[in-house]
């Protein structure tokens, strides 16, 4: 489980491009998971991917540079980052089905 310490920063992340139907969303789990972070990662109905995750500012940035490439068969075109307020909320990255607070 990550550290939930008084530098954790939370962010909406949504990645557009071919990312459904590629595997994305079980990748994102490995790599969050690997690198600390807790959120969840579900399919949007606009055909992106989109992501909370929860960890220091380090990890998030890494893992914001795997989104911009994704799994193998991904076509990433653009990942858009969004600050989110609030205190952590996940004690684990999952994938959900459909929006996550």
């Amino acid at each position: 489980m990550a550290k939930r310490t008084s530098t954790s920063k939370r962010a909406r992340f949504i990645v557009r491009g071919l990312v459904q139907g590629v595997n994305f969303r079980h990748a994102a789990v490995r790599e969050a998971t690997s690198r600390g972070i807790t959120g969840r990662v579900w399919n949007r109905d606009d055909g992106a991917v989109e992501v909370v995750a929860e960890a220091d500012e380090a990890a998030l940035t890494d893992f914001a540079r795997w989104l911009r490439t994704g799994p193998r068969l991904a076509e990433v075109e653009a990942v858009e980052r969004i600050e989110l307020a609030g205190e952590r909320r996940y004690r684990d990255f999952s994938i959900t089905y459909g929006r996550a607070s």
